[in-house]
């Protein structure tokens, strides 16, 4: 059947493309939830502990941000993959 100005042709590539969009948007959709609830966690948990010891206020804060520092990495991580399923596939 010839095409027409109306119909669309979808190709296998095109298939690839969407799959991969959508992909992406899980990936950051998913990847950023772990992160950003557990960097609230840690700030929640270190203004308890503050609160109850509040000499040791620099000690905690520096190991809260480590820990925060640790976590991100995986929201990093989804972002790289998000990055490369967008531009390489």
């Amino acid at each position: 059947m010839p095409v027409t100005g109306t119909e669309m042709l979808i190709t296998g590539a095109d298939l690839v493309k969407a799959a991969a969009f959508i992909g992406a948007g899980i990936s950051m959709g998913l990847g950023a939830i772990g992160p950003g609830v557990g960097e609230g966690m840690a700030a929640a948990k270190a203004c308890e502990a503050i609160g109850r010891n509040p000499r040791e206020a620099a000690l905690l804060t520096r190991t809260m941000l480590v820990g925060q520092a640790v976590s991100e990495s995986t929201g990093i991580y989804s972002l790289v993959i998000s990055l490369l399923l967008l531009f390489v596939v």
